[in-house]
């Protein structure tokens, strides 16, 4: 969702930096980036390990997180290229649908709902429900057999490092969309769009085949 569907990313690296700073961690964009695809819960644990601050709240910092970057998207957010095509190109071949995203349940909702996109998916599922967040595969693997299929028949479109990583662990392929200058050639995708513009039934086709 953030980052695929929405341009949210840098929406959550300006909530992190600014509530961050407020327990004396100063973080940058980059710095931002390596939390990137992980729950907003682990990020701050990620970040507290690293530079622990006095009195740590950290479900408390984590929810004043979320709360910002709604507050945010509901200002500011926009859909990104393709995400209307796309979501039609599927429907229209008879793909279920799913979006499976690492944001919390309550930040999934505000999403959904300010663009009115709740109906467009048939499974809609956190990280939040998994034991791990990404790069563990489970909240794909929990979204396939919630569709009803195997992992072996899912494209999974994604924009972060640990999300790609994830999908691979999962078994499925995975189409890169990777934004403001992200490097994800390490992580394996099989194939890399800039935007979803670009994704076309010959793209699904060539990803989709037999081995």
């Amino acid at each position: 969702m953030d980052g695929l569907l929405v341009d949210t990313e840098p929406l959550w690296q300006d909530a992190e930096i600014e509530l961050f700073a407020t327990v004396g961690l100063q973080l940058d964009r980059p710095a931002c980036r390596e939390t990137q695809g992980l729950r907003v819960d682990e990020a701050v644990e990620y970040w507290y390990r690293r530079q622990p601050w006095p009195d740590a709240d950290l479900p408390h910092l984590a929810e004043r997180i979320v709360d910002r970057v709604a507050e945010l998207m509901r200002a500011t957010a926009t859909p990104l290229p393709g995400v209307e095509s796309t979501l039609s190109l599927v429907r229209d071949r008879g793909m279920a649908v799913a979006l499976a995203s690492s944001s919390t349940w309550r930040m999934i909702e505000a999403v959904l709902t300010h663009f009115d996109w709740t109906h467009r998916f048939d499974v809609i599922h956190s990280a939040e429900a998994e034991r791990y967040g990404k790069p563990d595969p489970a909240i794909f693997l929990t979204t396939a057999t919630r569709l009803g299929v195997e992992p072996r028949a899912c494209v999974v479109f994604e924009d972060s490092v640990n999300g790609i990583v994830a999908a691979k662990a999962a078994g499925m392929a995975c189409v890169a969309v990777p934004g403001h200058g992200v490097d994800v050639t390490g992580a394996g995708p099989d194939a890399i769009v800039e935007t979803l513009e670009q994704v076309d039934g010959e793209l699904l086709d060539r990803l989709l085949e037999p081995a």
